[in-house]
């Protein structure tokens, strides 16, 4: 059993027999955005605004249920995983009151998690700062603490947020996401990042904002930190590393007129206010917004509404009592008053913009500011006191930097940033298809070649045809790879989210069964991951609680792999250790020693795979589908002795290759391996070859978690292997009540048998 350590080297990872590391990971999991007790999901408005008694004890999942999902996780090939925490878990009491009960129950689940041998970094989730504001992440207390009124956001459309909508089911589907462009947002990421300069007013215990939701984010984050560290067995052996606050976001620092949609805002969606207009909004003026609609290529102008709150406001009422919290707000920093308005942003006696360039530039140096500038300066300045409080407690913590989602990361090569112990974290989503919740066959659109300007027009940005599709996704992908190394330096680069939406065409498949758009665009997403040359990924995302009306239980998305209404893609064939008498044991066929099929294996190469469930499934009459597993469930090196140079998948013909370059011959203890998920490479029925060397298939054992293998012990230089296994009609496996055989298969000439 290989050793579970790794340390980053260079561009890569490596074991300690310096194998180079493949990262095949899932986020675990999206459950953890809401708290368990009470149990409040997007759609539950009951207790919602009782943010303070709330516990995340249970989150992602019991410690009695956390065997079942990591075992399921294993057994689907995955060996990391992106853990998702909130800061509200930690800090939902107060300011500095920490849940002990909520980090000794972490450190239990953690602990399970190592018993499968997986590689886990830590991951301070948000989402459009708050679940109070629309998404997940900071405790409700520090919307408090900015002085705005959560029960105030729906009528000033300060946020949109599902669990206040009438019919939680009318909710729009990824209207969350434009909740970065409306007050509440724009105001605490603004506050966060920037307050000292653009907020110098708000002045709360004898600190300005900036600092106090800073100190105290870092702060919870490093307390659990702490208590993992002490906790003695988890840092280095499961525990890898801690990655930075997810997608963070400027808020309108460097907007350069706020009184008009920034040329950059590229997704607009429902009501699309200028920053101008939410504040006017947000202190209970009417606005005319504009209305933006989805298609199939991309957001266009629908008209307008009227926005009224009838003169409610989104800041908290002069008279607000702040003893809540104990905290003390300066005498200079007035409730029940905009923010912006108290520094002169604007005047609501006559409701007139007066610096609508006041986020352009610095106001204490007067520096231009650009989305460029910000990751340069205040992001990166909050990213280095975060890695120094998670490095002060263990100096080894591999650093998973994630700067802002889709944009140029900072340029830190060479400089004192350069970390070597560093992650590039980077998130991307093929927009057209997350959006529309359609896989489009005929184009979709270089998205990243837009936002970098490759294109006089964004017509040429458009990409006819599904290989043309899945080249378009690739390209990106490695795009940004070569992005990386030209900002960051030599790093490993991880996609820490990339996933699509299962609830496509009206949530057609649900009905039917047919999920062949779904595995399209699945299997596009890793022909993408697997062309990047990037050290892994981290698949968003396994939600236990999945279900078909539902979804992820959050703000109408349903992007997870896994669901309680669908059934679970059989195994191929049950697994055994091979000897080196077995047929499906082999060394090349430069030593001459071809597998072939013979009185010995005929049999078993033309068994029929078993479409049966587990029995812990719902019956085929109940479950129509398998959710696309086919096209998430694939073949990867997880060691390579040597330097990976390429692999890929090809799921229509059931055939993996890839290449390398060693440096010497591997040792009989370190061999190349290579994950074969016995769906699509049941042991009776692979083809192998190979450039040199010799290989083998086995079982490693995991928990009572059979994990099927190839190990390859080749020379040095450059090699090749193809691997072949069962090739099955495309949308065969879409419905468990149509099948197929192998036999079948093979009478028809679609069987790989070597």
């Amino acid at each position: 059993m290989a050793p579970l350590s790794l340390r980053v080297d260079g561009q890569t990872f490596r074991d300690p027999q310096n194998r180079e590391i493949t990262l095949r990971g899932i986020n675990v999991a999206g459950d953890a955005k809401y708290p368990k007790t009470p149990d409040i999901p997007t759609y539950i408005s009951d207790r919602f605004f009782d943010g303070d008694d709330v516990s995340f004890v249970g989150r992602p999942f019991s410690l009695e249920d956390a065997h079942v999902h990591f075992k399921r996780l294993r057994k689907w090939g995955y060996n990391t995983i992106r853990y998702i925490f909130t800061w509200e878990a930690i800090e939902h009491a107060g300011p500095g009151i920490y849940d002990e009960e909520w980090v000794a129950f972490t450190i239990e689940v953690l602990r399970i998690a190592k018993e499968y041998e997986f590689f886990v970094f830590m991951d301070p989730h948000q989402d459009v700062w708050s679940r109070f504001s629309g998404g997940s992440g900071a405790p409700m207390w520090t919307l408090y603490a900015a002085g705005l009124n959560p029960k105030a956001f729906k009528a000033t459309e300060a946020a949109l947020v599902q669990n206040t909508y009438d019919v939680p089911a009318e909710f729009p589907k990824m209207i969350w996401s434009t909740n970065y462009t409306r007050l509440v947002c724009q105001t605490m990421f603004t506050l966060f990042w920037a307050g000292r300069d653009f907020a110098p007013k708000a002045i709360i215990d004898g600190m300005n904002i900036q600092d106090y939701l800073q100190s105290h984010f870092i702060h919870a984050c490093a307390y659990l930190a702490q208590r993992i560290h002490e906790a003695g067995d988890l840092e280095g052996d499961v525990i890898i590393g801690w990655e930075s606050m997810n997608e963070p976001h400027r808020g309108i620092i460097g907007v350069q007129d706020i009184s008009v949609i920034p040329a950059e805002q590229q997704l607009q969606l429902g009501t699309s206010p200028t920053a101008f207009q939410a504040i006017l909004t947000g202190s209970g003026r009417a606005c005319e917004q504009a209305t933006w609609g989805f298609g199939g290529f991309g957001p266009h102008k629908t008209g307008t509404e009227l926005v009224d709150p009838a003169g409610e406001i989104a800041w908290l009422p002069a008279d607000h009592n702040d003893s809540k919290y104990g905290w003390q707000r300066d005498p200079g920093w007035k409730l029940g008053q905009c923010i912006w308005a108290q520094h002169g942003v604007w005047d609501p006696s006559t409701d007139t913009l007066l610096q609508k360039d006041y986020f352009s530039k610095n106001p204490q140096t007067g520096e231009h500011l650009d989305y460029e500038k910000f990751t340069n300066s205040y992001f990166l300045d909050h990213y280095r006191n975060y890695k120094n409080a998670i490095r002060g407690i263990w100096s080894d913590a591999i650093m998973f930097c994630q700067p802002p989602v889709m944009e140029v990361p900072p340029d830190v090569k060479g400089t004192a940033d350069d970390d070597p112990n560093m992650v590039h974290a980077v998130h991307y989503y093929d927009g057209l298809t997350l959006l529309t919740k359609h896989w489009n066959r005929l184009y979709n659109v270089d998205v990243i070649g837009v936002l970098r300007g490759k294109y006089y027009t964004p017509a040429f940005a458009v990409k006819i045809g599904e290989t043309a599709i899945r080249n378009c996704l690739r390209d990106q992908l490695k795009f940004l790879r070569d992005e990386s190394l030209n900002y960051m330096g030599s790093h490993p680069l991880v996609f820490t989210e990339i996933g699509i939406p299962y609830d496509m065409d009206d949530k057609y498949a649900y009905k039917t069964g047919d999920y062949s758009s779904q595995s399209s665009a699945m299997d596009a997403n890793h022909f993408a991951l697997e062309g990047s040359a990037s050290n892994g990924f981290t698949l968003w995302v396994y939600v236990t609680q999945n279900d078909h009306e539902w979804g992820d239980q959050w703000n109408g998305e349903d992007l997870s792999i896994f669901s309680r209404d669908d059934l679970e893609l059989p195994a191929g064939t049950t697994s055994r250790s091979l000897d080196p008498h077995s047929p499906a044991y082999s060394e090349s066929h430069n030593n001459g020693e071809d597998r072939e099929v013979g009185p010995r294996n005929l049999k078993g190469a033309l068994a029929t795979p078993s479409i049966t469930s587990d029995v812990s499934q719902p019956s085929v009459r109940e479950v129509k589908g398998y959710r696309a597993a086919e096209a998430y469930l694939r073949p990867s090196p997880t060691y390579v002795s040597g330097r990976l140079d390429a692999h890929v998948f090809d799921l229509k013909n059931c055939t993996f290759t890839m290449s390398l370059t060693a440096k010497g011959p591997t040792t009989a203890h370190a061999p190349t391996e290579i994950y074969l998920p016995e769906f699509h490479f049941p042991e009776t029925n692979i083809a192998v070859t190979v450039s040199g060397g010799k290989w083998d298939i086995d079982v490693q054992e995991i928990q009572s978690v059979k994990l099927q293998r190839l190990r390859w012990w080749h020379a040095e230089g450059e090699q090749d292997i193809m691997i072949k296994g069962i090739k099955r009609k495309p949308g065969e496996f879409a419905n468990p009540g149509e099948d197929v055989t192998y036999l079948e298969q093979c009478q028809k000439g679609d069987c790989v048998i070597m």
